[in-house]
């Protein structure tokens, strides 16, 4: 099938990939003229991995290519995705002037029937404005579809070639045999589980936010227990353990932590948040859910305060991670961006190190901030270790080589990475979230039964 996307941005570069991969024939548009002789020459702008193997092999076989033209994208295509961004305005609602100008781009450039799908993540209604444009520049026949999508940042491609679940809204049953056949590669049973879920477009445009929107409240719900756990001396790890075993519950995203970030879960609670107020709704779930998440993303730092002080001037601070969760380069809505900032404004010397997301660091804080070549490196001196991301490469560091290194053995978990007690025993001050903190050995014996 000839397929068009608009937008070669993350979504539109995995959407890409994956569909080429299944023996499509892809155009991909960006207005961007120095990203587009980039990508012609197999260099991606994002880390996603296994993505730069399927790139590579696509450009090379000739069923990918990339292009600024979008009249030509256009006229060679059959189903054209609208993958461009969407983000938050100042009031929290989705800014859709991207997907708009794709909509009157696509509208100029038809000559002939087609199916438009937007990929983006836009509130309800917006299928209908886009297709109030197109119609207004053309008068071919256009199908407009929505085809949200739910991939998770370092596990993208994996989860496009074997997704739970592709849902599509659709106005017509012809785009939905289209785009049911193609789809059909990624959902053979013995690909993986994934469903087509075929709905009304409304549905589907209600179904990317809800979606979003419910995993955000587990974690925010969870890490509102967490502090309950913090004040009271429970143990939240128990506590996860026994509610994710509810089968009505189950276990996902009921692990706490120092906030949620990343550019979908912030976007779409704000956005929905925005929607539900925009149709008369009491969205006052949905405020909650990013009031006490914003609030999340300041307790490591709190509790760096706590211990160190408010002025932290001639301390070296450490951090391991900057990317809001492992396997990508995001940072975007990071905690560590949160942390980071505090550090400084208290004047902490502060040296960082994240396997893949120093240049998305070097972007937003320049040389304020130290950069290290290896995790160890980074604690040379440092009063204090923040962990935002949970790396493989952090799970089992040299913890003898961590106490001769740091000036005070000052560990502040915000993954919960380590065991308490393991940690207390080695001689750390461990510090995470929603678990007692283990300080001698009596506590550590009274813990594992060596006291009875």
């Amino acid at each position: 099938m000839n397929v068009g996307i608009i937008g070669s941005g993350y979504v539109g570069l995995v959407l890409g990939g994956c569909l080429a991969e299944a023996g499509n024939d892809v155009v991909s548009v960006d207005l961007d003229k120095s990203k587009i002789n980039q990508l012609k020459n197999a260099e991606i702008p994002i880390y996603e991995p296994g993505l730069q193997l399927l790139i590579d092999r696509n450009l090379k076989a000739r069923r990918l290519r990339y292009t600024t033209d979008v009249t030509e994208a256009v006229g060679v295509s059959d189903v054209i995705f609208i993958a461009v961004g969407t983000p938050p305005g100042e009031d929290g609602s989705a800014d859709l002037q991207n997907v708009l100008d794709a909509a009157r781009a696509i509208g100029q450039s038809m000559q002939d029937e087609k199916i438009v799908v937007i990929k983006s993540t836009v509130p309800v209604g917006t299928a209908r404005l886009v297709r109030d444009l197109i119609t207004t520049k053309t008068k071919a026949p256009v199908h407009v579809c929505s085809n949200p999508e739910f991939l998770k940042e370092g596990f993208a491609v994996g989860d496009f070639m074997k997704p739970d679940r592709v849902v599509i809204g659709v106005d017509s049953q012809h785009a939905a045999d289209v785009l049911e056949e193609l789809y059909s590669p990624f959902l053979r049973v013995e690909n993986g589980i994934g469903r087509l879920i075929i709905m009304n477009v409304p549905d589907a445009e209600v179904t990317k936010y809800a979606a979003n929107a419910m995993l955000a409240t587990r974690i925010s719900f969870m890490n509102s227990i967490a502090r309950l756990c913090d004040v009271t001396g429970a143990d939240v790890d128990a506590v996860r353990r026994g509610v994710g075993a509810d089968s009505r519950i189950g276990s996902s995203f009921l692990s706490p932590g120092a906030g949620y970030g990343g550019s979908c879960l912030p976007k779409d609670v704000e956005a929905l948040a925005k929607t539900m107020r925009d149709f008369g709704v009491d969205g006052s779930i949905m405020e909650s859910v990013a009031a006490v998440n914003e609030s999340q993303k300041k307790m490591l730092l709190n509790k760096l305060v706590d211990r160190l002080g408010e002025d932290l001037t001639g301390l070296t601070v450490a951090v391991w991670g900057l990317a809001f969760k492992p396997n990508t380069d995001d940072m975007r809505e990071a905690v560590s961006l949160v942390t980071v900032q505090g550090l400084l404004d208290r004047r902490a010397r502060v040296v960082v190190h994240d396997p893949v997301a120093f240049k998305a660091a070097q972007n937003h804080f320049g040389d304020r901030i130290e950069y290290a070549s290896s995790n160890l490196d980074a604690l040379e001196g440092a009063s204090a270790l923040i962990i935002h991301t949970e790396w493989q490469l952090y799970r089992s560091p040299d913890f003898n080589r961590m106490i001769e290194l740091m000036k005070r053995p000052l560990v502040l978990d915000g993954r919960n990475v380590y065991s308490p007690a393991s940690m207390a025993r080695m001689g750390f001050e461990y510090v995470s979230i929603g678990r007692p903190a283990l300080a001698s050995k009596n506590q550590i014996h009274s813990v594992i039964g060596l006291d009875q």
